[in-house]
């Protein structure tokens, strides 16, 4: 846990200032996507980064408020609700504890490896579509309207389809800022394209006398620390919190795996989602809301020399120090934070993979496809989207393991097969029956071989049917042969199962031994 064994460095000091630099406006404009106070983004981006810091295995990754985290934790709340209410920031604070605890839980017991049990369908099917709906929630605020109580996405359309309703102002601000912040973007990693477009907000605002939303009043206090928490909605919040704690870190171990393996590093997933877990308890504990890790900050704080773990506590002390200057936002038009959102996430509408997805593999591509579609039907309770997504992968999973390939060959009245795969409880009986067909279609035959040398795995109810398989080949007078295959583990099994002297194994598994018929 001596995560500050490393002095800081001056391109430590420099990248956690450059990263905050970022994180305040984009935390202000998560803050507002997940339906809570804009400075809950602020405090969000505090404690976090600098509780992380003690726990973290990547020296690179940086922690604060992120759109998708902010997305699913809108859809969890805005059904027990209202959003910006007394009641919904404190829900978002409890669930955050919880998100930080299952994550915590997760490292401390070495499951990491669950990080990886998402299929990549339903990340890119849940990813593009979450991204089409941060969005659509932007859209309004971009072209200066007040958004309706319509829903997500029929707010979005209703924007679009009139027009006549927006702030030529707005619109032109929001399309500059989108603008100055993909062209920095081209230009260098560090450009401050962000920091640009806010400043060009604050300008136009106090000399152009701005008539449309902007931030309003930000409190200039520090966080408090609280236990006082909405307890009993914790079964309400249980199902969300484990949806965000494994979807919501897979971008931080994808950005901190991706890094480590560039710059030759160890780098342990456990210890990570340790880390996130403990910032996201940080997050709960000040009345936050859940947090992890970003992407682009993460590429900032890498570029701009970050050396060690003192670079993600620096942005949070950085943001800890702009804290009484938060006024100072107040007149930020809200487009220019809408654009800040929409310029953070338009990459990830990444169409093509799925398609290319549903191209190389069509039940996994129409996975993808579904979760995408359940997404924007589901909306805002995307983490149900998710979850059946995630049972679609499974059931995909199993459809596919079940299927079996036999090898069939016949000679000289031997029939020989030698199933390819994995032989476990579902495939295992589909073997039984290409033999009963095989006997059928060669009823001269006076042997049974059983290859299993091409087999992937061998479970124990896959060891016990082809107990029952040769038991059968033998009632119906075939002389029966069973040459182990497989991993060790399974030989093993299948030796406890058959006996290790049983007549059938054959224990010389060389070309010229059992191959003779």
């Amino acid at each position: 846990m001596s995560a500050f064994k490393d002095k800081p460095a001056m391109g430590d000091v420099i990248a956690g200032i450059s990263v905050a630099l970022v994180l305040i406006p984009q935390s202000i404009a998560y803050a507002s996507l997940a339906g809570l106070p804009p400075i809950l983004g602020i405090y969000a981006s505090i404690l976090p980064p600098i509780i992380a810091a003690f726990f973290v295995s990547s020296p690179y990754l940086q922690t604060g408020p992120v759109a998708m985290t902010c997305l699913l934790t809108f859809g969890a709340l805005a059904s027990l609700a209202t959003p910006m209410s007394m009641e919904y920031i404190g829900l978002a604070a409890l669930l955050a504890l919880l998100v930080g605890l299952i994550r915590v839980v997760i490292g401390f017991s070495r499951s990491g490896f669950i990080a990886y049990l998402m299929s990549q369908p339903v990340i890119a099917g849940f990813t593009a579509a979450a991204a089409v709906l941060i969005i659509a929630t932007q859209i309004p605020t971009f072209v200066g309207v007040e958004a309706s109580d319509k829903g997500i996405v029929r707010a979005a359309l209703n924007a679009l389809m009139h027009p006549q309703s927006w702030s030529p102002s707005a619109l032109a601000l929001g399309v500059t800022s989108i603008l100055i912040i993909s062209f920095g973007r081209k230009i260098h990693a560090l450009f401050p394209g962000v920091l640009i477009a806010v400043l060009l907000g604050l300008g136009y605002s106090h000399f152009a006398d701005y008539d449309r939303a902007v931030i309003g009043l930000l409190p200039s206090g520090f966080p408090h620390l609280s236990i006082e928490l909405p307890w009993g909605k914790f079964r309400e919040l249980i199902v969300p919190a484990i949806v965000i704690a494994l979807v919501g870190f897979a971008e931080p171990a994808a950005i901190a795996r991706s890094m480590a393996t560039q710059n030759r590093q160890t780098w342990s997933v456990n210890k990570d989602f340790v880390s996130q877990g403990m910032a996201n308890v940080a997050a709960g504990l000040s009345g936050c809301f859940p947090v992890g890790g970003s992407f682009s900050r993460t590429m900032i704080n890498f570029k701009a020399g970050g050396q060690t773990r003192w670079s993600g506590a620096i942005t949070g002390l950085s943001v800890l120090a702009f804290l009484p200057f938060v006024s100072s936002l107040a007149p930020l038009p809200r487009t220019v934070l809408a654009a800040i959102v929409i310029s953070a996430v338009i990459s990830l509408i990444d169409v093509r993979a799925l398609y290319r997805i549903l191209l190389t593999s069509p039940a996994q591509g129409s996975v993808g496809w579904i979760t995408f579609g359940l997404t924007l039907f589901l909306t805002p309770r995307v983490d149900i989207a998710v979850l059946i997504g995630v049972g679609l992968s499974v059931a995909v999973h199993l459809w596919r393991e079940k299927r079996i390939d036999v090898g069939i060959d016949y000679a000289g009245h031997t029939l020989r097969l030698s199933p390819v795969g994995v032989l476990y409880f579902g495939s295992a009986p589909e073997l039984g029956e290409v033999l009963v067909q095989n006997l059928a279609d060669h009823p001269d035959a006076t042997k049974l071989v059983l290859d299993l040398r091409t087999v992937g795995r061998i479970d124990y109810t896959g060891a016990l049917i082809l107990q029952q398989v040769a038991d059968d080949a033998e009632k119906s007078g075939l002389e029966v042969k069973i040459i182990p295959g497989g991993p060790l583990q399974g030989v093993r099994l299948l030796n406890r199962v058959l006996g290790k002297d049983s007549p059938w194994l054959l224990n010389d598994t060389s070309p010229d031994g059992p191959n003779k018929n």
